[in-house]
């Protein structure tokens, strides 16, 4: 599985960087470990403790910027993989471009606390070897309001159109009547992401995170309605180069949470609602 995840990693690594040199101005790439054990699943009532593995890399160009994030999530056994005693793993990879509109038009769209406004598209890509056997493909694109805060910060918030589709393999979805292969109902997507830096006690810290509300509408596999969806993510990671006198800006380390209500889609049901601390490194190379 690790094997998995560094072909991938280098494939969108490698893709990215073989641009032309004078497309991208700058990059960051990133691997970080999370780890947590209040996780949860759908229908599972005990919490999951999982292991996640995550590249990031990020980039900017004259008109905009990438981001692609590769995630290797690996449960324990309490989120079985199917016909096995051993926990599931999950992949999961996002990417997304943010265009400018004020570089586009060549004018400046700054207006009181906003210094640009960006047009953002991407998609999300999924597979998990559990027995729901999910295969999430979801495609967003909308505008996005980007703040003004001091780099390295940023405040962006979006107001994106969510297309998803998806697959179920467990029984009940493949009944008479019922869908195993799905395209859900499009819906409208509320998203903001952020990096507040600051300093804690002389050390540089950074406070950075999130969050989704998905309007879901329509019905789901068996014809139950989907619920709402809201998930947030964050934390706080200190410079640890920094603070020891080493390399700045090279390796972070913090705390972390997850919210996460109706889960997928799914509500009135164990499992849904998440809410877990969790420990985080991080390595910029």
């Amino acid at each position: 599985m690790l094997r998995t995840l560094i072909t991938a990693t280098a494939l969108v690594a490698g893709g990215l960087v073989a641009l032309p040199a004078h497309a991208i101005d700058w990059q960051d790439n990133s691997l970080t470990y999370t780890t947590g054990n209040r996780f949860t699943e759908p229908a599972n009532r005990s919490p999951v403790r999982k292991d996640i593995l995550e590249f990031v890399h990020v980039s900017g160009y004259s008109h905009g910027m990438n981001l692609a994030s590769i995630k290797m999530l690996r449960s324990d056994d309490i989120d079985p993989a199917k016909d096995s005693k051993h926990g599931a793993t999950e992949f999961y990879i996002v990417y997304r471009h943010l265009l400018s509109l004020g570089k586009v038009f060549d004018q400046s769209l700054a207006v009181g606390p906003i210094r640009d406004v960006a047009l953002t598209a991407g998609f999300d890509w999924n597979s998990k070897d559990n027995r729901f056997a999910p295969r999430k493909r979801l495609l967003v694109l909308g505008p996005t309001l980007r703040f003004k805060i001091a780099p390295p910060g940023f405040l962006d918030v979006s107001l994106l159109m969510a297309k998803e589709w998806n697959h179920c393999g467990l029984p009940p979805c493949k009944a008479p009547g019922n869908d195993e292969d799905i395209g859900f109902d499009a819906y409208p997507m509320l998203h903001a992401a952020w990096r507040v830096p600051f300093a804690l006690g002389g050390v540089p810290v950074r406070f950075e995170g999130f969050f989704a509300h998905a309007f879901r509408t329509g019905e789901d596999y068996t014809g139950r309605k989907v619920g709402e969806e809201f998930l947030m993510r964050t934390a706080l990671m200190a410079d640890v180069g920094a603070a020891v006198g080493s390399t700045p800006n090279r390796f972070f380390m913090g705390i972390g949470y997850e919210m996460w209500r109706n889960k997928f889609g799914n509500q009135d049901m164990p499992g849904v609602d998440t809410n877990t601390p969790t420990l985080q490194a991080r390595w910029h190379f």
